[in-house]
């Protein structure tokens, strides 16, 4: 890694397959389009895994690649920031990229779209491979907004579909909203830091900490509360967290690939790792830190309790992923930025896995999504049975699996903390344990185990997606989709116990990170407890057997398989006793409503009177007919004076050489 030169591939390789595949793949034979994007992105994995390792040893790289454009003193510039943080994301990333492109040429072998498809996945990998690698603000807001374009694209990739269609339109605007947010905390430090550089900023921030700007009159606001608030709600959008969360579990419109791809290790997560990088700044606002954590155990608890009265088997995955970006805010909240890595890391590994192992339920259920209409698959789709399990045990906690690790280390760190909002966070974080154990467990038992509901269904003319109904028994997909599920897997159950000490005790974030122990004690607390306690990843585990969550994660599973399993006339009874609560949750708290309503209800209601007003009066009727109307009369007083009658114009020749003379009179 010594040649800088070599870091421009990284990215540049995904660009180049999905141009050529988008401008001449269907002039290709259509083997050579997947194999193409695939082998791209393969390149971009192993270069980027060379750069992780060649990090570790202590290679760094902060240069310019190209200058875009120069205004006055500022230069906006196209650069790479190479630590263990980019490193690391850069290869998390193509990992699970490289997966999804594996697992879509069994997924969407029959879709028409298929070369588009391929297109679009790797275009989205070059856009956040462009941001993670940023060393500036403007190449991060280039990418933030690549990665939403392609996003929209991959939602409505069915744009047949109004539902489609409704989805990528949502995604879209409320991310605009968030980025609305970012764009002004961009805003706001180039203007008072004068320059995009990260280093630059960096460096400057804490002769910043106390300034005060004036944002209304006679009020004045802390600079790094405002930019890092400010900040935050671009993250907000990109990371679904309350009330900007709206948009992910509509997302699921789109193939499945494309969701493990955005919910996994991708989109999501790019307003966690931009929290992470921005650790100088946030660490001068504890107001700032107090919001990122409440709003975080706001999403991990509330968007968890909508898992549970979901039926389709994407949209509880999605759920899912809502509530433990919220687990990842909480310890950014905490300044236990390391922590919230760590479970990105770990959850992209399990929830790409959770969500291409629901891809291999719906191909094998003929694109039935419902769980109601499943049952017993692990005797037909053995592989899809077993790697699932894999990931709901990583996903709620089990110990010496990869989730264990990050998840039990973010509710310790929130334990620790003592900023404002800690103790409901922490509260947050101990009952989503309860709650996410039985959502995913419900799902497990109700695809894998139990009736075969499925066949009921063959005898229901029920329409899916696809219009069609079981016609067969369920049945393993090709390997192309079974081989993502094994690799997957296997970090899946591991990751965590291997990476733990490095990355959250050790100095891999040495540099990177930074965190002002004294304010926020919290991951300094961490250290110590786990040096004096728990010594190594084998006494975390077994020290975990007995702690609380996992406690509640057992109740969790538990519960799930006596309800689902012994007992399934209990949810159904508590489902009509309290039906008022159901009905919220089936409402989705109503954000989605009082959005159709408020939002979009007045900006049709805007846009309406805008047309009524500005194009129908005053285009239409006042500038456009208006002028119309105003020549029209005056050519009826004009047609007057064109009589015909020599006389008159005589007449009117001699008055006008009359007012010539006197007017010429009066000047001299």
């Amino acid at each position: 890694m010594n040649n800088p030169a070599l870091l421009i591939w990284i990215p540049l390789l995904p660009l180049i397959a999905a141009a050529v595949v988008g401008l001449i793949g269907d002039k290709l034979p259509r083997a050579s389009t997947h194999w193409l994007t695939i082998a791209a992105v393969a390149v971009s994995f192993v270069l980027s895994s060379f750069v992780l390792n060649a990090t570790m040893d202590g290679y760094t790289f902060n240069g310019n690649i190209y200058t875009w454009l120069n205004s006055g003193d500022i230069q906006f510039n196209v650069g790479f920031l190479i630590d263990n943080l980019s490193a690391m994301m850069m290869a998390v990333v193509t990992f699970v990229s490289l997966m999804v492109h594996i697992y879509t040429i069994g997924y969407m072998a029959e879709d028409p779209g298929y070369t588009r498809f391929f297109s679009y996945i790797s275009l989205f990998t070059f856009a956040m491979l462009m941001l993670v690698m940023s060393n500036n603000f403007m190449q991060l807001f280039f990418g933030w907004e690549a990665v939403g374009l392609v996003s929209y694209l991959l939602i409505g990739f069915w744009y047949k579909r109004p539902s489609a269609i409704y989805a990528n339109l949502k995604a879209f605007l409320v991310n605009r909203v968030g980025d609305f947010g970012f764009l002004l905390g961009i805003g706001l430090v180039l203007t008072y830091f004068g320059s995009l550089d990260y280093v630059t900023v960096f460096q400057a921030a804490p002769s910043m900490a106390n300034m005060q700007i004036g944002i209304s009159p006679n009020t004045t606001w802390s600079l790094m509360t405002v930019t890092c608030i400010l900040l935050f709600v671009g993250a907000m959008g990109k990371s679904a967290q309350v009330p900007l969360h709206v948009w992910l579990p509509d997302s699921m419109e789109g193939p499945t690939p494309i969701s493990a791809l955005i919910h996994a290790a991708t989109m999501v997560t790019a307003g966690i790792f931009m929290v992470a990088r921005m650790s100088p700044l946030f660490e001068l606002s504890t107001t700032a830190l107090s919001f990122v954590m409440i709003i975080g155990a706001i999403t991990a608890l509330f968007m968890g309790f909508l898992g549970i009265v979901q039926n389709d088997i994407k949209r509880i995955v999605a759920y899912s992923t809502l509530s433990q970006l919220g687990y990842m805010t909480v310890a950014l909240g905490a300044s236990a930025y390391s922590v919230a890595i760590f479970h990105l890391m770990t959850h992209a590994f399990f929830k790409a896995l959770l969500f291409l192992a629901a891809g291999s339920v719906i191909m094998g259920m003929h694109h039935d999504q419902d769980i109601r209409n499943m049952g017993n698959l692990k005797k037909y789709m053995p592989v899809t049975w077993i790697t699932a399990l894999i990931g709901s045990l990583a996903l709620i906690g089990t110990p010496f699996f990869a989730g264990f690790y990050s998840k039990d280390s973010i509710i310790e760190a929130v334990k620790f903390s003592q900023i404002t909002g800690s103790g409901f966070a922490y509260l947050a974080v101990l009952a989503g344990v309860f709650v996410t154990a039985f959502y995913s467990f419900r799902l497990y038992f109700l695809v894998f185990h139990g009736s075969e509901n499925w066949r009921e269904a063959k005898h229901h003319a029920q329409d899916n997606h696809h219009g069609l109904a079981p016609k067969d028994n369920p049945h393993e997909p090709d390997w192309v989709v079974k081989l993502p599920l094994i690799l997957l897997a296997i970090p899946s159950a591991t990751i965590g116990y291997i990476s733990i000490v490095p990355m959250l005790y050790g100095h891999f974030f040495s540099g990177v990170i930074v965190v002002n122990n004294s304010a926020h004690p919290a991951m300094h607390a961490l250290a110590h407890h786990f040096s004096a306690i728990l010594h190594t990843p084998a006494g975390m585990a077994l020290h975990g057997i007995a702690s609380l969550p996992f406690l509640l994660a057992v109740s969790g599973v538990v519960l799930a398989w006596f309800f689902y399993m012994k007992r399934p006339d209990i949810p159904v009874r508590i489902q009509k006793r309290f039906g008022l609560i159901n009905k919220i949750l089936e409402n989705k708290y109503g954000f989605d409503s009082f959005n159709d309503r408020f939002f979009a209800g007045g900006a049709r209601l805007l846009g309406n009177k805008l047309w009524e007003i500005g194009d129908i009066e005053l285009i239409d009727g006042t500038m456009v007919n208006g002028t119309a109307r105003l020549i029209g009369k005056l050519s009826g007083i004009v047609r007057h004076l064109q009589s015909g009658l020599i006389y008159h114009y005589a007449f009117a020749m001699i008055i006008g050489v009359f007012l010539f003379l006197t007017l010429f009179n009066k000047i001299n």
